[in-house]
């Protein structure tokens, strides 16, 4: 498969070792914050390229954005962003990193709680740019400005919507370590997005 770009309207950056360019689309004067779920990251790679390629940013990571992102790990993240002033973030992992990024992406220009922003029903433009380093293909959340968030306290779980992320990094060979499990869940879970 050749590399390439396409854009419609995120900007997706297809290919082997393009996790290298994030260098070149996030501007070195970025205070980024990197997302990520539970460490999957660490044992194929992708956490070291990220790395590499960030090594002259100011990064500072926020780890543990579960499966079905919830507000209350959310507002942590939201927490550290506007103590660390950061103004740019970076998902790297799946659907559930990408979502919930996107929660911090608004939560971050807002001085309320994250979930009024959720329980408004109306898209949020007013957020600090995302981008994502996808690593599980399955919910489409890196080409578009929808998500889902969960608050665990009151069992609820509400559509969210904001800014498509400006770019996404989707190399194939990050996903040849996937369980054969995650790998039919994630047929399934394309299926199911697809039709909704």
């Amino acid at each position: 498969m050749d590399n390439f770009i396409f854009q419609n309207p995120v900007k997706l950056i297809m290919g082997r070792g393009m996790i290298s360019r994030l260098s070149e689309e996030i501007p070195a004067d970025k205070r980024v914050m990197i997302t990520f779920g539970g460490g999957s990251v660490k044992k194929n790679g992708v956490y070291d390229q990220v790395k590499e390629a960030l090594k002259n940013h100011f990064t500072v990571e926020f780890w543990g954005i579960e499966p079905n992102p919830s507000i209350e790990t959310l507002r942590k993240a939201i927490a550290l962003g506007k103590e660390e002033k950061v103004d740019y973030l970076l998902a790297v992992g799946g659907g559930s990193v990408i979502d919930g990024t996107k929660l911090i992406s608004a939560g971050l220009l807002y001085d309320g709680d994250a979930w009024d922003l959720v329980l408004a029903g109306c898209p949020v433009t007013h957020t600090v740019p995302l981008a994502t380093v996808l690593t599980l293909p399955a919910t489409g959340s890196e080409m578009n400005s929808g998500a889902v968030i969960s608050r665990h306290e009151t069992k609820e779980k509400y559509p969210f919507y904001s800014n498509y992320p400006l770019f996404s990094i989707l190399d194939p060979e990050v996903t040849f370590t996937l369980p054969p499990h995650q790998v039919a869940c994630g047929i399934a879970d394309t299926f199911v997005h697809v039709m909704e």
